[in-house]
């Protein structure tokens, strides 16, 4: 994790899971705790519009791992055809909470998702970002008009969509 200080009292850290978890690695037991502030799904962010003046969005990378592993525990997962429909409706709703000067920070890995296809689930490119080390960071101003294009009209989204069809059916 890259926080310094989970409790630092100008943020807000959400996560859909709390729990505490135990689990095996590498022949040790890791006890791992998600204990946010706010316990909701980033699709359904449970603010009010234009409500922050910094997101962070540092969501699960990983579509192949264990149920049980350390990583799926401690970083969570995506579900290998929905992830990019999933991050569509995530900007957006980002996109909705954040206020007009705003700034959202995507922390991102590509050892399993290469991170043109996470952008282009978004369907919009950063300002600026690290695209050099295997943990990218990319920087977003929010749009003058910021668009919430349902993911279904979106041709970007649904052409991610379609190609993580072909490489689950190994076309």
């Amino acid at each position: 994790m890259f926080w310094y200080d989970k409790k630092e009292p100008h943020t807000t850290y959400m996560d859909i899971r709390k729990a505490v978890y135990t689990t095996m690695d590498r022949g040790n037991e890791r006890k791992i705790e998600v204990n946010p502030d706010v316990q909701a799904d980033w699709k359904n962010i449970p603010f009010a519009d234009e409500t922050f003046d910094l997101v962070v969005f540092d969501p699960p990378h990983l579509v192949r791992a264990g149920k049980t592993s350390w990583l799926a525990k401690k970083y969570g997962t995506l579900d290998l055809v929905t992830w990019p429909n999933e991050f569509h409706k995530a900007f957006n709703e980002i996109m909705r909470v954040m206020k007009p000067t705003g700034v959202m920070i995507f922390k991102w890995n590509e050892d399993q998702i290469p991170i043109k296809e996470a952008l282009r689930a978004f369907g919009q490119q950063p300002i600026l970002g690290d695209m050099r080390s295997k943990t990218k960071w990319s920087v977003f101003i929010k749009p003058e008009k910021a668009k919430d294009i349902p993911a279904t009209q979106d041709k970007s989204t649904h052409k991610v969509i379609e190609d993580w069809r072909k490489v689950i059916k190994g076309n």
